[in-house]
Parts: C-alpha cells; sequence; structure tokens
C-alpha cells in the first residue's frame, strides 16, 4: 500500500487532481494546433489510448483562438501549453482552456502574469508552473553554475509560486521536469517536503520510446512509490499514445491504477514450447479491444506457467511442441494443437 502525499485539489474540466484522487494520465498533441482536424483526430486517438488529460501548444495567437473549436469536439480536458506571451494565455483561457501552463520565468512580464492570473480566476481555472531545466531563469543558472541543478529547479518554482501568490492565487500545479532522471528526482523530492500544491510528474526530453520509456519509469515510478505525484506524463519522441501506453504500465505495474490489458510473458529458455515473443506481441496488438483490466499470461513451458496461469484472466501455456493449454480465469480450459494459436487467440481476446 502506497501511502500518498497529501496534496491540495485542483480541478481540470470535470476532473479532480491531488487529495487522493486517482493519479491521472497526460500526453500532448504532436499536431499543429491551428489544424483542427488533424488535433481533434489525434486527440480522439489518444482519448481511446487511455490519456485523461490533453494538453496542446499554444505558439501563435491563431492556435489560441482554435481552443474553442477543438474543445467542442473532443471529452477530454484541455491544457493550453504557453511560453513567452502572457496573450497567448489570456486568450486561450478566454476561448476554454481547462488549464493553462506556462513558466512564469520565462513570461518575463509580472504585469502579464497577472493579467493571465486574473483570466483563470474569472474562468476559475487552475494554472500548472512548468520549471524545466532547459528554460530556468539566467540569474538562476549564474547561481548554480558548477552547483547541483535540481537546487534551481527547486528555487525557479517557489519564486513562480510566489508570484501567484501575491496575486491571490493558489489553484496551482507545479511540474519539475529534467531530463536527468536524478536531477528530476530530487528537485520533486525537496520541492514535495516545502508546498502542498498538486505535482505533475515527468522527466522531460526523455528520448526515444524504448530508452524515454525507461527512463521515465525509473524515475516517475520512484516518486510514485515514495507517494509523490498527482498526475504523471511520459515524454517521448514517438507517437503520443506510446506516452499514454508506458504512463498507465508505470500505474498498473506499481498497482496504483488498472486499465485494459496486461500480458506477463516469459523470457523464455531451452524449456519452451512456444514462440512466446511472437505470441506476446500478438497479444499486445490487441490492446485496444480493453478498456476494463484484463491480464494474459504467455508462459513457454509449465515450470511457472500454472502458478502465473491462476493469477491471469487468460493464460497460453506450451506443454509440448505440438500443443499448448488454454486457462481462463485461473482454471484449466483445453489443450490445443500449436497450429491453432493465432486463429483461437483472435476469436476469443
Amino acid at each position: 500500500m502506497i501511502l500518498r502525499r497529501k496534496t491540495k485539489v485542483v480541478k481540470i474540466g470535470d476532473l479532480k487532481v491531488g487529495g487522493g484522487f486517482p493519479i491521472l494520465v497526460q500526453s500532448m498533441t504532436n499536431t499543429d494546433t491551428k489544424d483542427i482536424k488533424k488535433t481533434v483526430k489525434q486527440i480522439k486517438e489518444l482519448e481511446n489510448a487511455g490519456c485523461e488529460i490533453i494538453r496542446v501548444a499554444v505558439p501563435d495567437m491563431e492556435s489560441a483562438k482554435a481552443i474553442k473549436k477543438i474543445k467542442n469536439k473532443i471529452k477530454t480536458p484541455l491544457v493550453a501549453d504557453i511560453h513567452f506571451d502572457w496573450k497567448l494565455a489570456v486568450e486561450s483561457i478566454l476561448q476554454g482552456a481547462d488549464k493553462i501552463r506556462i513558466n512564469p520565468g520565462n513570461i518575463g512580464d509580472k504585469d502579464g502574469v497577472r493579467k493571465i492570473i486574473n483570466a483563470a480566476k474569472f474562468k476559475k481555472i487552475p494554472i500548472r508552473i512548468g520549471v524545466n531545466s532547459g528554460s530556468l531563469e539566467k540569474d538562476l543558472l549564474k547561481k548554480y553554475h558548477n552547483r547541483p541543478i535540481f537546487g534551481a529547479l527547486v528555487e525557479s518554482a517557489l519564486r513562480s509560486i510566489k508570484l501567484l501568490e501575491k496575486f491571490n492565487f493558489f489553484d496551482i500545479v507545479v511540474s519539475l521536469k529534467s531530463s536527468d532522471v536524478l536531477t528530476m528526482v530530487k528537485a520533486y523530492e525537496i520541492l514535495s517536503k516545502k508546498i502542498d500544491y498538486s505535482l505533475h510528474l515527468g522527466v522531460t526530453e526523455a528520448g526515444t520510446a524504448q530508452v524515454g520509456t525507461i527512463k521515465s519509469s525509473i524515475g516517475i515510478g520512484n516518486l510514485l512509490l515514495n507517494g509523490i505525484g498527482d498526475t504523471i506524463r511520459v515524454s517521448l519522441s514517438a507517437d503520443p499514445r506510446e506516452e499514454v501506453r508506458a504512463g498507465w504500465e508505470i500505474l498498473k505495474s506499481l498497482k496504483i491504477r488498472e486499465r485494459g490489458l496486461s500480458v506477463v510473458s516469459c523470457p523464455t529458455c531451452a524449456r519452451t514450447q512456444l514462440p512466446v515473443e511472437e505470441i506476446a506481441h500478438y497479444i499486445e496488438g490487441l490492446s485496444g479491444n480493453f478498456k476494463s483490466p484484463f491480464k494474459v499470461a504467455v508462459m513457454g513451458c509449465i515450470v511457472n506457467g500454472v502458478g502465473e496461469a491462476k493469477e491471469s484472466d487468460f493464460a497460453i501455456i506450451g506443454i509440448s511442441k505440438d500443443r499448448a493449454a488454454i486457462f481462463k480465469k485461473g482454471r484449466f480450459f483445453k489443450n490445443i494443437n500449436k497450429e491453432e494459436i493465432r486463429r483461437y487467440l483472435k476469436s476469443n481476446l
């Protein structure tokens, strides 16, 4: 049982974050936000993959004005990602964004930040302070030269929080992202002891699908195991749906939340009686068929096969060079010939 750190609750669309509410999985579109048709298409794909909060980049006023049209066609709470220009944030809020992500440090204009806050108050939406090691304030980079950068991340976040609080704004979520896993973990650990605002977790610019998933799993998983974190995003140089799948796998692996298909498969050895890798990949390709939790075991032989089968909703175990055993809900169901496997799985999963 993981004891979660208690944080303030914020409302994002119809969802609540923090305060013990479920840890939510986020992603971000990589389409041109101005292209409403493509952006909506990608968001719906992400919704089907299990994305619960979606973020879009707003680099210009045309993108900000697209927010309303996009929102009218989707179900997921929509977050506008803003850098440098406070006017883009205000317009995104007026167009109906459910949350704004800004880095007050690169907005550069305190009066502009105040105008963002006033608009957010009027629309009753939260602001995420997004601190990133790649865009820290120049004075902090100078101050922390040759010193651990996690200190600069924390100081930047506290500075931004203080600024928002100065304008009596407290509907805040905070993120402290770095491409370095240890820096990211240390920064969140320190900040979590200083504030009670909700925290959004992520290893920024984590890399391609394989490497980025590993780095994110270590960083995000480490913090979640210590009760830190209210929402997560796995940032990958890949199809955004891969971010969502990886995020859910992190939560499922830690038994925090369950959703859809989970596949258990053995690493194979000389006893293997099945093409385990081929079958496991085939079953993973059927993941879109599952919304409710469903566990499948693919085991090459009976050594651990029967034990895993008893813990699974469905299992296939190699028992000889020609045959495999099928288990359902932990009980033996039938034996099938190897040439039947793919056809049987297609019909029964």
